[in-house]
């Protein structure tokens, strides 16, 4: 079997071992790799970009370098398991979703501070929904598109080295006074790995989206004005697909971010969260389909090319 489709079967192994049992229960890697990354931050941080430049190298590589040793359909399976979490966001959203149908508020603040970073005391309904169907979008191009790629492209080293940078940004990458300058490598690192996942998580919003027009055109209109360039296009065309409008004041514990509109119909409701949730199930098989078609397309190629040697 060749490399890429190798890589492929892998993917696939582990994108339906996600969808039956989700994350590991118990010792869950990511959560290690937190725990340790927090015990190096401890000792090496400084108020500097180099200083955070040199902490983002070495645990980013020392992940990319762990992923060689899981090779083959194996190795890649096993690591995709561990890096995507589909089904736990899926779970997640699902548990906000049931409060918020029950109109227990309180509950659903706690519930919705699982998924995002924001301070989420005193959101009201509406604001909770919002941040429900923004986490659900985001999520499904960096917890699971983006991961899917980078393996179908690299391996079980794609797969780790895309997960530490994503989780670094996720500790480190804020614009507060003490990441300021040491999160800025891994804010940009994980910007430029998400590149390519944001925008198929974007194009299959559109293309598996109740509103394939609405997606399309608020992608095109909006997704610029957004502060990330990777949450913009995901967010809006999410946005657009179910015909409601996302962003807004967002209050985090360090400051408060005013995020531009994004779609163009009214805020989102506790059944829009519903919908969100479909509609990330489709984005997240859709791009398994599409990474998985793009490996059998590169190995008839290759065999092409052989055959006519």
């Amino acid at each position: 079997m060749s490399p890429s489709l190798s890589r492929a079967a892998g993917l696939a192994l582990g994108f339906a071992a996600d969808r039956l049992l989700g994350d590991p229960q118990r010792w869950h890697p990511v959560a290690g790799f937190g725990r340790l990354a927090t015990a190096i931050e401890h000792r090496t941080y400084a108020d500097s970009r180099r200083a955070g430049i040199m902490h983002t190298a070495v645990l980013v590589g020392g992940a990319s370098l762990l992923g060689t040793r899981l090779r083959g359909v194996v190795g890649t399976a096993a690591a995709t398991w561990v890096v995507i979490g589909g089904t736990t966001l899926d779970r997640e959203a699902a548990a906000v979703e049931r409060l918020l149908l029950a109109g227990h508020l309180p509950g659903a603040r706690r519930q919705v501070a699982r998924l995002v970073g924001r301070d989420t005391t005193t959101l009201d309904q509406a604001v909770v929904a919002r941040a429900v169907v923004e986490s659900v979008a985001e999520n499904t191009s960096d917890a699971v598109v983006a991961p899917l790629v980078w393996g179908a492209l690299l391996g079980a080293p794609g797969l780790l080295g895309y997960r530490a940078a994503n989780t670094l940004d996720a500790m480190v990458g804020h614009h507060s006074d003490r990441y300021e300058r040491f999160g800025w490598a891994a804010a940009r690192l994980d910007d430029v790995l998400n590149l390519p996942g944001a925008r198929l998580t974007a194009a299959l919003a559109v293309v598996l989206g109740p509103d394939h027009r609405g997606a399309a055109r608020a992608w095109r209109r909006n997704a610029s004005a957004h502060p990330s360039p990777n949450a913009g296009p995901v967010e809006a065309a999410f946005a657009g697909a179910l015909g409601v409008s996302l962003g807004g004041t967002t209050v985090y514990p360090y400051g408060v971010s005013e995020r531009p509109a994004l779609g163009s119909g009214p805020p989102p409701l506790a059944d829009d969260v519903v919908r969100a949730r479909r509609l990330a199930r489709r984005v997240q098989l859709g791009s398994l389909l599409a990474v998985v078609a793009a490996a059998a397309t590169a190995a008839r190629s290759r065999r092409s090319g052989h055959g006519r040697r």
